[in-house]
């Protein structure tokens, strides 16, 4: 479906778009907040520490300080509330305010987030421009949509990083050897069909399942940025791991839609304004964090296998199959919007 048609049947009006927008102007700042103290619950499944909960943390201190802690944040990280998929779906129903959904585990809930599963789609080269696609632009405008249509709006857009392959049971000294190993993954469809376009034998499992898996033997590989396998303590069982970055993902915040309509303008104004200056603290830091992150395995004893520039082009080549067996299922449109982000602006 064309964007322009989609807008056409959920534009209820242009304020309800506007006041739902990602977009906040830098030059007003938001309202103070005289209500009654609002308390909201966000859940995350990343570990405590992680680039994602610590950004999350941020937005926290950022809105309690706007509102003179009158608006009051609760925290829940670690999956301590259930994986990603299960609190979203708590967020839907309206049993819970916010929750941070992967970007691939998005695809259960809308086909489109599918889009940024597929392959090299993505390249850190052009990071800057997907960012501002994604807050200011017509790729987070058409997003926006998606996340009304199944009962949410965006709050950010976090910085998760690019996916490498990691694994327990054998060496990667090259891309050959990932064959045959049993990966974890998550329910992405596209991130299923990656694994097998390398010769992978894709288990699809919750992430808070996946270390005890891994420790059991009952997958052997997992793909995850450097940062994540840290903070979640993987590096205790992981052995090999060859970078891949096969994939790049987001973890979104997402919060009610309903919920989120009946706040007062000055409150949503303070969250709006919040989560932007949090999402680019995260972002700034998100960087360095990885590079530490893999300092910190290689100091664990974990074996890397860094691939060439031949390789990483027969990698693109093997998993362009992905791209032809999906390119029925997402809209033109979108994919077009995604791809205009990765060349100079």
């Amino acid at each position: 479906m064309r964007y322009q048609s989609i807008l056409a049947s959920c534009c209820l009006s242009f304020m309800a778009i506007f006041t739902s927008s990602l977009t906040i102007p830098e030059a007003i700042a938001a309202e103070a907040y005289t209500g009654k103290t609002i308390r909201l619950k966000l859940a995350s499944p990343s570990p405590n520490g992680s680039n994602m909960v610590r950004g999350y943390e941020k937005f926290v201190e950022l809105v309690s300080e706007k509102s003179d802690g009158k608006i009051k944040i609760k925290l829940y990280p670690n999956a301590v509330l259930g994986s990603d998929r299960t609190t979203l779906e708590g967020v839907q129903l309206g049993s819970l305010d916010m929750a941070s959904c992967s970007s691939p585990n998005m695809a259960s809930f809308a086909r489109e987030y599918m889009v940024f599963d597929l392959p090299y789609i993505t390249s850190p080269e052009y990071q800057e421009n997907l960012y501002a696609a994604l807050d200011d632009g017509e790729l987070g405008k058409y997003f926006e949509i998606v996340a009304n249509r199944i009962g949410m709006t965006t709050i950010m857009y976090s910085e998760y990083g690019y996916r490498n392959y990691v694994s327990t049971k054998k060496p990667l000294n090259s891309i050959e050897d990932l064959k045959g190993l049993k990966v974890r993954t998550t329910d992405s469809p596209i991130e299923v069909a990656v694994a097998r376009s390398v010769g992978m034998i894709p288990s699809p499992l919750a992430w808070g399942e996946t270390y005890t898996a891994l420790q059991q033997g009952t997958v052997d590989a997992e793909g995850n940025n450097w940062e994540h396998l840290v903070t979640a303590k993987h590096t205790e069982v992981l052995k090999y791991a060859i970078d891949s970055q096969h994939n790049y993902s987001m973890h979104i915040l997402m919060m009610n839609n309903d919920a989120y309509e009946a706040l007062p303008v000055a409150a949503k104004s303070i969250i709006r304004e919040a989560a932007r200056e949090a999402l680019d603290w995260q972002r700034e830091i998100s960087i360095e964090i990885d590079a530490n992150s893999k300092k910190e395995m290689l100091k664990s004893g974990i074996q890397f296998y860094d691939i060439s520039d031949e390789e990483r082009k027969q990698l693109v080549a093997q998993t362009k199959t992905v791209w032809d067996a999906f390119k029925n299922e997402i809209d033109p449109e979108l994919l077009q919007l995604l791809l205009d982000t990765q060349k100079q602006q």
